[in-house]
């Protein structure tokens, strides 16, 4: 389609950008530690990290992974921890060693955590002492050689990192007991020697992250995610934001997740280039101590889901806050909705842009311009050097206003699904990727989500893919038949609903969702159960979730 949306980029935004501007992203790290190095580059539990601070401990992390634990370019290392000032250490100390990152969600049951060591060919993993015991049960059945442990408080240093993880462990008991083999200390890896790190020879080829997105077949699917693509897509989203962010200015606020793709660009990386400082947010899910936390910074920008901004907003203290510094907010990874983004404006006087990504694409593929005037409803405008089209069923393409399946085109499209390479070849055709959302987009190039083509649910940001639910609620012995789907929730978007045909009559609805708290993490975990008698099915016997769906409304 032709670019209609070029004529409607504010001034000064370009129309493409130089994906190969650097060689990697140890270069533009190395560039960052060089221009800002007495800038603070994260806080976390009132401690501060500077650019030359990380510089330094990320390099003798990365000793230590090349010297100590011998893995060569390639090797894939996972990452298991929430937002402490350990993460970005560990994640670019990786990359500085040349290996490749594989974020895996905290919160993950030992069957989702042995997929995922294992689809991954992971060799090492460095994970906080409140998961181990997780690890524990999951390591028997996977080739993970080397373990590197860290404890909460690790990294604020004194006497503080002593009495943070003694509260932790023995007050709090968040660290459950776990037995693992020739466990490493993270203050070990901490004190790799920065004189033996070698900077591997890296270019845009080379894989740089596993990035882990729930797949429509039941199992999860690494996006491999290149330093080409990261290194396109920081540029898309500096072409984007140039003219808002300031270098060396900014304070930016990270609720979500580090080892989500949209915190990891959006936040960690982005600001990283332009000299800001992370804020990092360990639990979010406190919000009397998510508030407090935001009133002793003058942050300059935001980035969240629905439900977080949703929660902000319902939280006493918030409206309070002083948003005089704010310039930036930022709605991604599920749909945000009017009512919270119209408040949001009118509480904090600033706009609540919507972005669209996938973890495929790095994730931006839209933004919302930053003249807008206020929440439109769309996704925004397709980020420089992005080719969008909306594709019909019978191949052709779709016109103004008529609904198609988004696809996409451009430096942040990964470089498919690692070791599946049928299921890269189902979504990956001549450098498009098919995104699975139903689309329409308007006279000024402005794009609107209508529907998804697939049966995904999006819980608070999170995809939820109903075959991996139906396949655990399957494996109870009293469940004959079952179906899952998304239904409208205010606050979470969507929250996941199951439709149970029983086999043996004396199953309750406790007994499913305790099943399910067994086998999945908290935010899949079916917040509805309804039994019938049969499920809708087509002539050939497959289960119709859509009569289910539409049945709702």
């Amino acid at each position: 389609m032709e670019k209609i949306w070029l004529k409607r980029y504010p001034e000064g935004m370009p129309e493409t950008i130089d994906p190969e501007h650097y060689h990697s992203l140890l270069d533009l790290f190395e560039k960052s530690f060089a221009d800002y190095s007495d800038l603070p580059a994260f806080t976390n539990m009132g401690k501060e990290l500077t650019y030359s601070e990380l510089d330094s401990a990320t390099k003798r992390v990365a000793s230590y992974i090349q010297n100590d634990l011998g893995l060569k370019k390639g090797d894939k290392v996972a990452v298991m921890m929430p937002n402490l000032l350990q993460t970005p250490v560990t994640i670019l100390g990786i990359l500085r060693a040349g290996c490749v990152v594989v974020n895996v969600n905290p919160l993950y049951t030992v069957r989702e955590l042995e997929h995922q060591l294992n689809d991954s060919e992971s060799a090492a993993i460095f994970i906080l002492a409140n998961f181990a015991d997780t690890l524990e049960k999951a390591l028997p059945k996977t080739n993970v050689k080397h373990i590197v442990v860290t404890q909460v408080g690790d990294m604020v240093g004194g006497l503080k990192k002593h009495i943070v993880n003694f509260v932790v462990k023995h007050i709090k008991k968040m660290v459950p007991s776990y037995s693992l083999p020739d466990v490493i200390k993270f203050s070990d890896a901490l004190a790799g020697d920065e004189a033996n790190y070698k900077k591997p020879d890296i270019d845009l080829n080379d894989l740089a992250f596993l990035q882990y997105t729930g797949g429509t077949t039941g199992v999860s699917k690494g996006a491999m995610l290149s330093h080409g693509n990261m290194v396109g897509n920081l540029e898309q989203v500096s072409g984007c934001l140039d003219k808002v962010l300031e270098q060396g200015k900014e304070v930016v606020i990270t609720a979500l997740p580090l080892y989500h793709i949209f915190a990891l660009t959006a936040n960690c990386l982005t600001f990283m280039k332009y000299g800001g400082l992370n804020v990092l947010i360990t639990n979010p899910r406190d919000m009397p101590g998510f508030v407090k936390e935001l009133a002793q910074h003058k942050f300059t920008a935001v980035t969240g889901v629905n439900t977080l901004f949703n929660g902000l907003l319902n939280t006493p203290g918030f409206a309070e806050l002083d948003f005089s510094s704010l310039k930036m907010s930022l709605g991604g990874g599920m749909a945000v909705q009017r009512p919270v983004a119209e408040k949001w404006q009118a509480v904090t006087k600033t706009k609540l842009m919507e972005g669209y990504g996938l973890t495929e694409c790095a994730p931006l593929v839209t933004l919302s311009p930053y003249d807008l005037e206020g929440y439109n409803g769309s996704i925004g405008l397709p980020a420089p050097s992005t080719d969008i089209k909306l594709m019909l069923e019978n191949g052709e393409e779709a016109t103004k206003g008529e609904p198609g399946e988004l696809w996409v085109k451009g430096p942040q499209v990964m470089q498919g699904y690692y070791n599946r390479p049928d299921a890269t070849a189902e979504c990956l055709k001549d450098g498009w990727f098919a995104t699975g959302d139903i689309a329409t987009y308007d006279d000024e190039g402005f794009f609107y989500i209508v529907d998804r083509k697939k049966d995904m649910i999006i819980v608070s940001g999170f995809n939820v893919f109903p075959n991996e639910i139906e396949e655990v609620v399957a494996m109870h012995d009293g469940v004959l038949e079952v179906a899952a789907i998304g239904v409208p929730h205010e606050v979470s978007g969507e929250q996941v609903k199951v439709f149970v045909v029983k086999k043996d009559q004396s199953l309750t609805e406790k007994d499913i969702i305790k099943h399910c708290r067994d086998n999945l993490t908290n935010y899949k975990v079916p917040k509805l159960v309804e039994f019938r008698d049969e499920l809708p099915k087509t002539n050939v016997g497959k289960i119709l979730r859509r009569a289910l769906k539409d049945e709702k409304k």
